[in-house]
């Protein structure tokens, strides 16, 4: 996988006057321009494209094939503009290619930092910005902070030639695979073997990386992993789950989506199990 965006990091400012692919956010929604064909990226210069929009938090992220990427937050009251509409990031995850939507969840998760980062957590003073990072700093007690990143692991679980999928209230027909956050104190080996045991009560060795994923909902990274089945029957955690099934790649169920690091992690399988002999 080629991402083609480039972070501007340390943080720094756009070049004057540059035309720009636009990450702006009205709340929790993303405004983007609705096309005949579909979904597109606001693109411009700040000063024409924001000319009756009110807005603050211009922030510089990077480049995308070339072309500066901007963020920044639209005020709530503000009319937008015919052919704009807000949309969840979620309803965005099939609508945009995977280099612009990291980037919708890198801009979501800076501009939502700027937001709760304002006030120090230790003794509320105001905090100010930390010079060569994006982080925040208290100038009364010295606390420093930075944009969290919450790490949580999800696991395709395999045993002959079936994989186990977890499905939950609410799903409609589609099925997903085991995950969880990680706990303080806790490997990620160790997180696989305790979420597949607490959700499915199955044990597992041979646990192996596979691939990663941010997942800005709202600060997640998902680590994905492989493991085989040793023992157990497998029953739901009902708290979490609604059903645990086994399925081959003859009868999987409908899966998440394309884009999502499940559908990768079982369409990887798939294809592994397919492939010749050598």
């Amino acid at each position: 996988m080629v991402i083609s965006f480039q972070h501007a990091y340390p943080p720094t400012q756009a070049p004057a006057g540059a035309a720009a692919f636009w990450f702006p956010f009205q709340k929790d929604r993303m405004i983007v321009q609705i096309r005949d064909e579909g979904v597109a990226l606001l693109e411009g210069d700040e000063e024409s494209l924001f000319a009756s929009v009110a807005h603050t938090d211009v922030l510089y992220l990077g480049t995308l094939d070339g072309r500066v990427c901007m963020a920044c937050e639209i005020d709530e009251e503000a009319t937008l503009p015919e052919g704009w509409r807000g949309l969840n990031i979620r309803e965005l995850f099939n609508h945009l290619p995977e280099a612009s939507y990291t980037i919708v969840g890198y801009a979501f998760q800076i501009l939502r930092w700027q937001h709760i980062s304002r006030f120090c957590p230790v003794c509320a003073t105001p905090t100010e910005s930390l010079p060569g990072s994006w982080g925040r700093e208290c100038p009364h007690c010295g606390h420093s902070s930075y944009p969290p990143v919450i790490p949580a692991i999800i696991v395709l679980v395999y045993k002959d030639d079936s994989i186990l999928m977890a499905h939950k209230r609410g799903w409609g027909k589609r099925y997903g695979l085991i995950a969880g956050f990680v706990e303080p104190g806790e490997s990620l080996e160790e997180c696989v073997r305790r979420e597949i045991y607490e959700e499915a009560g199955l044990e597992v060795d041979k646990i192996t990386y596979a691939a990663s994923q941010p997942w800005p909902f709202p600060s997640q990274v998902m680590i994905g992993f492989t493991a085989h089945y040793v023992g157990g029957i497998a029953h739901p955690d009902e708290d979490e789950l609604d059903e645990v099934v086994w399925f081959t790649k003859d009868n999987l169920p409908q899966l998440p989506p394309p884009l999502s690091l499940a559908y990768t992690l079982v369409n990887g399988w798939v294809n592994a199990s397919q492939s010749p002999p050598c």
